[in-house]
């Protein structure tokens, strides 16, 4: 399949951009991963679908795909977590990864190619810290850490539009031994009961921006294509992830950065902080994963999504609608190239799902249309919906009893009867069609 004219909104520099990888048929990508300090909520669950839709489609479009997306295994937030519980980080790590994974699988994202540990990258992380200090970036504040001097990074701020002498005259909640408010810490001096490796520094912890780049960097070289993660994270993980990558190994550190909007509850972010969010598997007790990723992509990636029942209720509904009207479709063994390439028009500018998903209904309202089961089945190689997965409907037991009440009207012949109960059997949102083998019933 081609593969040009894929266009994306690069943050570096802030405008949309024509994708050329490094290599012709490869596409190295790096997303950070999640802080295993607890269980997923929704705002993970939406990086996850927008990046593994992201993959999905870079290999529907002819690329071979390297997907890394990282664990942080250890964090300020972890270790606080950890005293909270009066548990064994391992053990919190453990469990809570274990609820991530088993979460991502539900809601139909692939595994990451590689997915590294930040504690297994603790050798990699310290030469990182080794080649900054070499070459003056770095500073130590006693008894605190190692720290990176951003007023030696010439392009401090590149990414996120922030401007280096603005940040370096404002002194406001400022440690007073740092150098610059901005500056970050790459290496944490150990404190007591806390988890901790030798290195040439003292012994001690890695910084949360050193993890993403000593991995990223060793595992995919540099540069790389893509680095993803959320809107929140541009200022200061990503500008400062490219500061110390590009300072120490003294190379480009990535060509396209890619970044999620944000889910919000009453337009607020939803957060672990705030109290205000919906675990994943909250979510799946009432919702299909199929469904919550239906919800996600009827946004476009870098637009915010505002959290409701409602809007889940609503999403549900329709998915509901467009799995019913599909299994009703018949396989004609034919591929409708002219929506198959409104689909990729969509895509191609700028992953616009919620677009790409107004193509497919399109599809299956338009009653010429030829090839539509083949169709079908492409656009949800990227979609990921399940969408001609037969699946076995729970019906409640209210609906049961109506259906087995017109079915002993119609052994009857009393066929006004068996009209009123269909038609109440609507009023609560579901079909009964009859045919010679039997009757019908679908959700509407």
């Amino acid at each position: 399949m081609k593969k040009s004219g894929l266009i994306l909104f690069n943050t570096l520099g802030r405008k949309l951009e024509t994708f050329k990888p490094i290599h012709k048929n490869e596409v190295r990508i790096y997303v950070c991963g999640p802080t295993v300090n607890d269980v997923p909520h929704l705002g993970h669950a939406r990086q996850q679908i927008v990046f593994d839709v992201l993959r999905k489609y870079l290999k529907f479009i002819g690329y071979k795909v390297k997907f890394v997306s990282n664990i942080t295994d250890i964090e300020d937030k972890i270790i606080n977590k950890a005293k909270e519980l009066n548990e064994d980080i391992k053990t919190l790590t453990a469990r809570n990864l274990k609820t991530h994974l088993e979460d991502y699988k539900q809601i139909g994202v692939e595994k990451p190619d590689v997915q590294p540990k930040a504690t297994e990258y603790i050798k990699e992380l310290i030469d990182l810290v080794k080649k900054l200090e070499k070459k003056d970036y770095t500073y130590i504040i006693e008894n605190d850490g190692v720290y990176f001097d951003i007023s030696k990074f010439k392009n401090y701020g590149k990414l996120s539009g922030q401007n280096i002498k603005e940040l370096k005259s404002s002194r406001i909640g400022i440690k007073e031994e740092k150098r610059n408010k901005e500056d970050f810490v790459l290496w944490k001096f150990s404190k007591k009961d806390e988890p901790s490796w030798e290195s040439p520094f003292g012994s001690g912890r890695p910084g949360w921006h050193i993890e993403c780049s000593a991995m990223s960097s060793n595992i995919l070289g540099l540069p790389f294509d893509i680095h993803g993660g959320g809107q929140d994270l541009i200022f200061t993980h990503h500008e400062d992830e490219i500061a110390q990558s590009e300072a120490g190994y003294g190379k480009k550190f990535v060509n396209y950065w890619i970044h999620n909007g944000m889910v919000n509850v009453n337009k607020i972010k939803m957060s672990k902080s705030l109290g205000n969010f919906k675990t994943i598997r909250d979510l799946l007790k009432d919702y299909s994963g199929s469904v919550i990723r239906y919800f996600v992509i009827s946004t476009h990636y870098r637009n915010p999504i505002d959290f409701s029942k409602q809007a889940l209720d609503d999403a549900k509904n329709s998915y509901e609608r467009l799995k019913n009207i599909i299994s009703e479709i018949k396989n004609d063994k034919k591929i409708n190239k002219d929506y198959l390439d409104k689909f990729k028009e969509a895509m191609n500018s700028d992953l616009n799902t919620s677009k790409a998903l107004s193509v497919l209904w399109e599809l299956i309202r338009d009653e010429k249309a030829i090839g539509k089961y083949e169709t079908i089945n492409k656009i949800d190689k990227v979609f990921g919906l399940d969408l001609l997965k037969k699946e076995k409907i729970n019906i409640p037991n209210e609906i049961r009893e109506l259906v087995n009440k017109r079915e002993r009207a119609r052994k009857n012949k009393d066929w006004k009867k068996a009209d009123e109960l269909r038609n109440e059997i609507a009023k609560r949102g579901w079909s009964v069609n009859d045919t010679p083998k039997g009757y019908i019933l679908k959700r509407v």
